[in-house]
């Protein structure tokens, strides 16, 4: 049966086409919505570089406006869980961050260099007062003085030296010595009158306390356009006018005794103060033996011995110094400026008040040794007490046995 004509061109006409014309590529059409697979990847695809997000966001072409219109496909449930877990430890950093205080905001520093140290005190400005002592011999401290080459009275005030010995240095440095263990300098540095009360001035110490020592300081200046000095505050203000425009330093140093005076109370008083700490502190032992009801450990010789240190603190400050006198012997007969001016200092320190309160301290600590005292002597007198009882007993016992015998005896005569 003949092919037809027909069946048998049609695909060689077919086959011709296909080999002449060579093949291209067939365009790719999509007849829908482009996925997010099939876009360029982007910068900021890793969200955890934050340079290339900051920097993505203000490009223009990255911007939300390129992606909006474009749905994209819902996550199915298991890259939803992977995804989460992959973010979760990201999250979990940045609250343990928080927790932590890391991301806080950071301290302020400062550029600068750092501020330079206080400057030191002008020691031409500053008065000093140093106690190192129970009390000074006069005599030696004048002694001593003269030896170093230090210049005694010089102004001529002609105080008596036992109640205050004034020198001058070669710096011009005003140096006075009171009975009461004291030295107060004016314009000398604090090393070099540390030096001297401690080491030359110490061999005419009685009851020296080096290792306790108090030292106190005060600013000074001077005004020339005034005759008379004043406290302003804590600073003393000495007038100098005399001094500067007749070459007369009596009125000054008259001016610096009163002030260094009342000045010289205030270490000693802090000495004093420091005694009185130390002893409550000592005292506390006892104290506690009563509240834990062991007064059996209680001794006589602790009891004397605290009744001899109050004995010792209230005589040093009431009998053996100068702490408490209203005014000092030594300014009775000068001018009335004097007494003012030795008020003045004190009332600045709380002389008058720090008095009071340690004098208040002693009365207590009295009334502590008082109730020890009758705690111990009841003590003692149960003791004797038993003794008492004891010797009757040994007594009664000899006379019964004497009764017993010559019982027995007229017994047996019997």
């Amino acid at each position: 049966m003949r092919t037809s004509l027909q069946k048998v061109a049609a695909p060689a006409l077919r086959g011709l086409h296909t080999i002449a014309v060579p093949r291209s590529p067939r365009p790719q059409r999509c007849f829908h919505q482009t996925t997010l697979a099939s876009l360029p990847r982007k910068r900021s695809f890793f969200s955890s570089n934050q340079l290339l997000s900051s920097s993505n966001r203000s490009d223009g072409h990255t911007s939300a406006e390129d992606t909006e219109g474009i749905d994209q496909p819902e996550p199915s449930p298991r890259n939803k869980a992977s995804a989460s877990s992959k973010r979760k430890p990201a999250r979990a950093s940045a609250a343990a961050t928080l927790r932590l205080g890391l991301a806080a905001k950071q301290p302020k520093r400062s550029s600068g260099a750092k501020k330079d140290a206080e400057p030191e005190k002008d020691y031409r400005r500053t008065i000093t007062s140093i106690c190192v002592a129970q009390s000074f011999d006069m005599d030696a401290v004048q002694e001593i003085l003269r030896f170093h080459a230090f210049d005694l009275d010089p102004d001529g005030t002609e105080f008596d030296p036992t109640g205050v010995v004034h020198a001058r240095g070669m710096n011009d440095g005003d140096i006075f010595v009171f009975p009461s263990g004291t030295v107060v300098a004016w314009s000398v540095p604090a090393d070099s009158l540390r030096s001297l009360a401690t080491k030359q001035l110490l061999r005419a110490a009685e009851v020296p306390h080096v290792n306790r020592l108090e030292m106190e300081e005060l600013e000074f200046v001077s005004d020339e356009t005034r005759d008379t000095s004043y406290m302003k505050g804590e600073v003393v203000v000495l007038g100098t006018r005399a001094q500067e425009l007749e070459n007369n330093r009596l009125d000054t140093t008259l001016a610096k005794i009163a002030f260094s005076s009342g000045l010289a109370r205030s270490p000693k008083l802090a000495a004093l103060e420091n005694l009185a700490i130390d002893y409550f502190e000592n005292s506390k032992n006892s104290l506690n033996f009563l509240e834990g009801g062991l007064h059996h450990k209680l001794k006589r010789s602790s009891v004397l011995k605290l009744t001899g240190q109050l004995l010792s603190l209230r005589s040093q400050l009431n009998h053996y110094s100068d702490i408490t006198d209203q005014l000092p012997d030594m300014f009775w007969d000068s001018e009335s400026n004097l007494e003012n001016y030795y008020n003045q200092i004190s009332t600045v320190l709380d002389i008058r008040q720090r008095i009071g309160i340690l004098n208040r301290k002693i009365d207590y600590g009295f009334e502590n040794v008082s109730v020890l005292r009758e705690m111990v002597s009841e003590k003692y007198g149960h003791r004797l007490e038993w003794i008492i009882i004891w010797l009757i007993t040994v007594e009664v016992m000899f006379e019964l046995r004497r009764v017993y015998r010559e019982t027995f005896s007229e017994t047996s005569e019997d």
